[in-house]
């Protein structure tokens, strides 16, 4: 992970400086949104914007965003995400202004999952694209919330879960590209359906 950071910023002119990024991954109270997790939306954005026209540039900033989006992570959404963003601007502070606000902006777009940018469109399909994986690894992700959000007793946790599960079942579109919805809507509204039975 500090590779593809550092990468990133050596590809927008800047001195990489990857600060605590790999140890905030492996924090022993992630047991999803871990470094497995950041590298695989780093992997599913890269692969989804092949299909895109980016620049080597959009890339690089799509980079530094799949690798900050969840770095500060205290299950308090909406807080985790402004936290994120901030860590990232001061570990890219001597980049371009521009480059360093478009990272931030796509840290941010996390929060509502929503954004009129395209990157962000890539960055956003990347972080669900776990909702398609097959039925084991679904259930391996599921649990991992769960254990997230070990503090919530389970009826107080499968009435907001499915709640959850029910607003990502009623969108029109799960999926922002259509490569994304290719690869992964079906499988995601089977995954997401099977579990919301388990819990009503």
């Amino acid at each position: 992970m500090k590779r593809i950071w550092d990468d990133a910023v050596r590809a927008l002119g800047g001195t990489p400086d990857a600060g605590d990024l790999v140890e905030r991954y492996a924090e022993p109270h992630r047991a999803y949104h871990n470094t497995f997790h950041v590298v695989s939306v780093v992997r599913d954005s890269s692969a989804l914007a092949d299909a895109f026209a980016f620049s080597v540039e959009e890339r690089a900033i799509l980079a530094l965003a799949a690798c900050a989006h969840d770095v500060i992570y205290d299950g308090k959404p909406g807080e985790d995400e402004r936290a994120s963003a901030a860590w990232a601007r001061e570990r890219l502070a001597g980049m371009e202004e521009e480059h360093i606000a478009r990272v931030e902006s796509l840290v941010l777009a996390t929060i509502t999952h929503s954004s009129d940018d395209p990157l962000a469109h890539v960055l956003l399909d990347a972080d669900l694209a776990i909702l398609g994986s097959a039925p084991t690894h679904y259930d391996r992700y599921s649990q991992a919330v769960r254990q997230e959000y070990s503090q919530y007793d389970d009826a107080t946790w499968r009435a907001g879960r499915a709640h959850v599960l029910r607003t990502l079942l009623d969108r029109e579109h799960l999926f922002v590209t259509e490569p994304a919805r290719q690869l992964w809507d079906a499988a995601a509204r089977l995954n997401l359906a099977r579990e919301l039975q388990s819990l009503v």
